[in-house]
């Protein structure tokens, strides 16, 4: 039977020989492990991406948001104080004629048509 102080004696000098092995091995795994967490971790490389492109799809929508908002402002100036912009407005909306025009329907598309129409307007239509 072998002696037990021996057999450790013997495994430790093997360990020792294969520590640069080991040690190694340990290093490629704590590295794969790094590198496995920086790409698909909560906060990784995989989740920066599409944080990029939803940042930049959110800017797109602002910049769309904010042009919207220039027109509207312009256009409520222009009917605060314009009085061609008013005219125009209750000629298209409200299909009003000065005395002696005649104004000319053409058919629209229902969904169209109902999109641009007021809702009192439209149930007043019925």
């Amino acid at each position: 039977m072998p002696n037990p102080v021996n057999w450790l004696r013997e495994f430790v000098q093997k360990l020792l020989k294969w520590r640069r092995l080991l040690a190694s091995a340990a290093f490629v795994v704590i590295a794969f492990c790094l590198f496995a967490r920086v790409l698909m971790g909560n906060n990784g490389w995989v989740t920066y991406r599409q944080k990029k492109v939803e940042y930049q799809r959110l800017q797109q929508e602002l910049q769309r948001m904010d042009d919207e908002n220039l027109r509207l402002d312009a256009q409520i100036k222009a009917l605060k104080s314009d009085p061609k912009a008013i005219e125009k407005e209750a000629r298209e909306q409200l299909r009003y004629a000065k005395p002696g025009e005649v104004i000319y329907l053409l058919p629209e598309q229902p969904a169209q048509h109902a999109a641009q129409l007021p809702q009192s307007t439209e149930s007043a239509r019925r």
